[in-house]
């Protein structure tokens, strides 16, 4: 608020009490503004008593910052680009976040531009359904399209589970093994040659007391498999 004329001798009581209110308020102010600003951008900006003249000081300061956030935002809602990985609801809300914070910057994007500009982020994976999306005629609003996206997303984990991580997973898990069970590996191998010529060995199950073609392990096997049972598996081999 602008400041009351300041006191003489002819101000009444009432006059001088507003007056030392006013001037506690703005001290108050100016101690919490600058309080709030780091020293370094502090320093930039000119210092008045005047908590109002200060406030347009600050602003006069920031707004070829503003500016530069601008460029920054658009050029951030130009690249972005769906990931798979954060989750479709959560970077159509970012994208929105960026268009309100345009917004308020007096760069206001049209509900139905940010629609499009939000399908075309969208993976090559989504392609049928921006297809679908273009041929109608309705245009979706930002809800709708929250909702119509998250529903594409689930049926795309459905018919078209993670194989890649599947895969990474597995081949972790087989390095893993080269790696840690390597050494005990090679130390089994003279125990298996042992055991096959000291009596009955099952190849299948490598246990000791019975050959391949007596082991139930290896029946069950075949059965699953929907092999016959040939009993004279194995007879011709020396060490059966």
């Amino acid at each position: 608020m602008d400041p009351p004329d300041a006191p003489n001798a002819e101000s009444t009581v009432e006059q001088k009490r507003s007056y030392e209110q006013w001037e506690r308020s703005n001290r108050m102010c100016l101690m919490v503004i600058k309080n709030s600003i780091s020293v370094a951008i502090r320093g930039a900006i000119p210092d008045s008593e005047n908590e109002k003249t200060y406030l347009e000081y600050v602003e006069e300061q920031f707004k070829g910052t503003s500016k530069a956030h601008a460029s920054t935002l658009i050029l951030k809602m130009l690249t972005s680009k769906y990931d798979g990985v954060s989750g479709i609801r959560e970077h159509i809300m970012k994208m929105s976040d960026m268009s309100n914070k345009l917004k308020s910057m007096d760069m206001e994007i049209s509900e139905g531009f940010l629609v499009h500009f939000i399908m075309t982020s969208l993976p090559a994976s989504y392609g049928p359904f921006k297809i679908n999306y273009n041929t109608q005629k309705e245009k979706w609003t930002m809800s709708e399209l929250i909702a119509m996206c998250v529903q594409e997303e689930e049926r795309l984990k459905v018919e078209r589970p993670d194989v890649a991580h599947l895969t990474t997973t597995n081949s972790k898990k087989r390095k893993g093994n080269r790696q840690g069970g390597g050494k005990g590996n090679i130390s089994k191998v003279p125990k298996i040659g042992a055991s096959v010529s000291s009596g009955p060995y099952c190849k299948f199950c490598r246990f000791k007391g019975h050959y391949q073609r007596e082991c139930p392990k290896f029946k069950a096997w075949l059965t699953k498999k929907g092999i016959p049972f040939n009993p004279d598996i194995g007879k011709k081999a020396k060490s059966d």
